[in-house]
């Protein structure tokens, strides 16, 4: 599926590429499963416009088997199921049959997961690992506030932080609260009839938590302060369109930090490593096949759309379409 003008979903067509050939130190995928985030329908209504030329393919996560690898590539071999995150703005994305990508990405896919699961995960998982460890330093015994906790990003972020032995406080709709309390949440805040700043305080007895994971933006960023100990961390994922008052974070000794999320092995290799220990599943809530792509689009942009976890593409099985 490339993107042939930037809009809305309907910019997508039906295209026929030659096959990819890999390079040296790159792996020739066959791709079995990806999936959507919001960077995708970002990149497709034309946010980045001077990192995309047109046409393109777009895409961000990919599951699927080594079809050729190039020269100098030990790691991977013909056969291997694998899973990654493409070069974000580095070529062709993932919504093909095919993709070419170096080894220094690609990962060996967690046997305990299907393809389209491990689609669902990948870019998601990289940005959660890289806000949470990476960049908060997220530590046992800490407490961390999780805002969009039923979403890609959200649904994962609790599952991690609980497996590093965090208490999880969540925000989602009371229509989601019991996913959210399934996935390891020690207390669920319903956004919609809760002040999730008078429900942090009360249940952490006025110290507040250690780490807040903004994945929603609004004026996440200027209320956090209100819900932070001292020395917290405040890490985001979305865009800031409209300056924010900061000033709070002074007296709590806060520290903001910004992520894009970059792309290598390890943090695959550390996801996996809670998949096969059962403490990390990705929840995929709809699925599509590859010619569905603009409707999945169409579903992820719209508001309260009900869907929990990932939006999958089934690439090679396009019988696994199960919308909602």
């Amino acid at each position: 599926m490339s993107l042939t003008e930037f809009g809305g979903p309907d910019a997508f067509a039906l295209s026929e590429y030659e096959t990819p050939k890999a390079g040296a130190g790159e792996v020739l995928v066959r791709v079995h499963a990806t999936s959507i985030n919001p960077l995708d329908y970002q990149v497709r209504r034309g946010d980045y416009p001077d990192l995309v030329p047109l046409p393109a393919i777009t895409g961000h996560d990919v599951s699927g088997v080594v079809e050729a690898v190039g020269s100098g590539v030990s790691a991977f071999k013909p056969g291997d199921a694998v899973w990654y995150t493409p070069q974000i703005f580095g070529g062709h994305g993932s919504y093909a049959e095919y993709h070419v990508a170096s080894e220094a990405i690609v990962g060996h896919k967690p046997a305990g997961l299907t393809h389209l699961e491990a689609a669902s995960l990948s870019l998601v998982g990289g940005t959660v690992w890289e806000a949470l460890f990476t960049r908060a330093g997220l530590r046992l015994g800490e407490t961390v506030l999780v805002h969009g906790a039923a979403g890609g990003v959200g649904h994962v972020a609790v599952q991690a932080a609980k497996a590093s032995g965090a208490f999880v406080v969540a925000t989602a709709s009371g229509y989601d609260a019991d996913f959210v309390r399934s996935l390891g949440a020690d207390v669920v805040i319903d956004y919609r009839t809760e002040d999730y700043v008078a429900v942090v305080n009360r249940e952490t007895g006025g110290v507040g938590v250690d780490v807040v994971l903004d994945t929603i933006g609004g004026d996440t960023l200027e209320r956090s302060p209100r819900v932070l100990a001292q020395l917290g961390r405040i890490v985001s994922i979305v865009d800031i369109p409209n300056p924010q008052n900061l000033i709070e974070a002074w007296g709590c000794n806060a520290s903001y930090h910004f992520v894009f999320t970059r792309q290598n092995r390890g943090k695959l290799d550390e996801l996996a490593t809670l998949v096969d220990r059962g403490l990390l599943k990705p929840h995929v809530g709809a699925v599509y096949p590859l010619a569905g792509i603009p409707d999945a689009h169409a579903l992820l942009e719209r508001p309260r759309n009900g869907v929990r976890g990932k939006i999958g593409i089934a690439v090679v099985d396009e019988n696994a379409s199960s919308q909602p």
